[in-house]
């Protein structure tokens, strides 16, 4: 039975700590010991990430939804229930994220010392041009669908790229939150091998978020089918160059531990 660790509350489950050693013999950290600190840390993360993605699952069937009780019509209601939808997934982020940043505090506060040459990773080591470059061109792609739908005279096509250009700026600032959030995160570690997992948790996180499904799923769940044929060779040449695009990043950038390794190094 677990017994309580100061400032974290419960001590982590016997499942955390195991999944806590099958990540770090990962990542080639085999020497690191496993701790409550780092198992709670890990499985925090697990849970708050598995949230964002049901959140955000629920932003496209939600703009399904509000396009089918629309009409395909532009409609005051539907269109408030999906601002109110967006609204709610930001201030879920927003929670999930002082959740995730709370249990680190808590974990900090327990060590009784601090790893020497601490590091603070920038945007650079954390994300990486490759995959920042590639969240850009992301999103920039997936705008310019979105507007390009807005000058077909087809009223259905305008007023479904009108809700495709909401949801596509709430999971857009979805992104930068847990960007934000990622780079502000406490550092917890109190040795060399508890540091190195502390930055390949950041470049992990950071390299799940560039996954971008709301941005290739919702123009084809909202205006594929409606829009001219153009439209939707644009939209299929889009997913399949961002896709080689994202597959090419993943097999030429280093692993996460690599990585991590790389950016101690640099400081």
């Amino acid at each position: 039975m677990s017994t309580p660790h100061p400032g974290l509350g419960p001590l982590a489950s016997p499942a955390d700590l195991r999944s806590a050693g099958d990540w770090l013999t990962r990542h080639d950290l085999i020497g690191t010991r496993v701790t409550p600190v780092l198992a709670s840390r890990l499985a925090v993360r697990r849970r708050a990430r598995l949230g964002t993605h049901i959140m955000l699952a629920a932003l496209i069937m939600g703009s399904s939804l509000v396009a089918a009780l629309s009409g395909f019509r532009p409609q005051p209601l539907p269109m408030l229930a999906l601002a109110a939808l967006v609204a709610g997934l930001l201030v879920g982020q927003s929670l999930l994220d002082w959740w995730v940043r709370r249990v680190d505090q808590r974990a900090g506060a327990t060590l009784s010392r601090r790893a020497a040459h601490s590091i603070q990773p920038g945007w650079q080591e954390v994300l990486g041009r490759p995959y920042a470059a590639f969240v850009a061109a992301t999103v920039a792609g997936a705008m310019a669908l979105a507007g390009s739908a807005l000058g077909v005279p087809d009223p259905t096509v305008r007023h479904m790229a009108v809700v495709l250009l909401i949801c596509l700026l709430g999971g857009s600032a979805v992104m930068v939150l847990q960007l934000r959030h990622l780079l502000r995160r406490p550092v917890v570690a109190e040795d060399e091998e508890s540091l190195t997992a502390d930055v390949i948790m950041r470049i992990e996180d950071a390299r799940e978020l560039t996954m971008p499904s709301v941005q290739w799923s919702l123009p084809m769940v909202l205006v594929f089918g409606f829009a001219p044929a153009w439209w939707g060779a644009a939209a299929v040449a889009y997913v399949l160059v961002g896709l080689g695009a994202f597959v090419a990043i993943q097999r030429r950038m280093p692993s996460s531990a690599v990585a991590a390794r790389q950016a101690m190094g640099a400081r």
